[in-house]
């Protein structure tokens, strides 16, 4: 009975999680980021200004979480889902899918982000949520070798993808046409892929090593 209360309980959490940050974008693209509250935002989802500063601490933070959403987790499953790939390739092959499909829906969401600095930083913020769900994917392929480097390796991965975002979301003008809009900064998977280029070698090394200490 209580496994059962505590997952309904989970569930609770997770509905009202994406209630507002659904509520959130759609606000965002309705009316404006400047013209969007928390308050709003609560009175949308369904709940009050307290509840929603238990999920988030700020407009921008509900904004880009729907875009983000459980994406640290799908770039551990799909690392997870490569046990016939080397680790590197893995990794990096795993994150540029990850990062670089956002779907239809979230076309719009992502030059609403691009074209606002508080999102733009907000969104390369969510990068730093990886490590956690990464140390752990890359612990399972290395074994328990060395119980801190999947975490230095994970916490780098997770600055390579930040500063390929940080790039990413400098804004610039489409064309002289096309005055006032505004579009990513060339492509992300090529600047994923550069970013996390340098960590190819120790991703591989650490693996190399984990095999030759692993039981024959």
């Amino acid at each position: 009975m209580t496994t059962r209360r505590t997952g309904l309980r989970e569930q609770k959490k997770q509905a009202t999680r994406e209630a507002l940050r659904e509520a959130a974008l759609r606000l965002a693209l309705e009316r404006g980021l400047e013209n969007v509250r928390v308050d709003d935002i609560a009175e949308a989802a369904g709940v009050s200004p307290r509840t929603y500063n238990n999920y988030f601490s700020s407009r921008e933070q509900a904004i880009v979480a729907a875009v983000t959403a459980e994406r640290e987790a799908r770039v551990a499953a799909a690392v997870a889902a490569r046990p016939a790939v080397g680790l590197a390739d893995a990794v990096v092959e795993a994150i540029v899918e990850q990062y670089t499909d956002p779907g239809e829906n979230h076309r719009d969401a992502l030059l609403l982000i691009i074209a606002r600095p508080a999102l733009r930083d907000a969104f390369v913020d969510t990068a730093g949520a990886v490590e956690h769900p990464l140390a752990g994917v890359i612990a399972q392929r290395l074994g328990d070798t060395d119980p801190h480097t999947p975490r230095v390796l994970a916490a780098s991965v997770a600055a390579a993808i930040r500063v390929a975002l940080h790039h990413w979301v400098q804004p610039r003008t489409a064309s002289p046409t096309t005055s006032g809009l505004v579009v990513p900064s060339g492509s992300l998977p090529d600047l994923l892929r550069t970013a996390l280029a340098p960590l190819a070698p120790a991703l591989d090394t650490a693996e190399q090593r984990a095999q030759q200490h692993s039981p024959q």
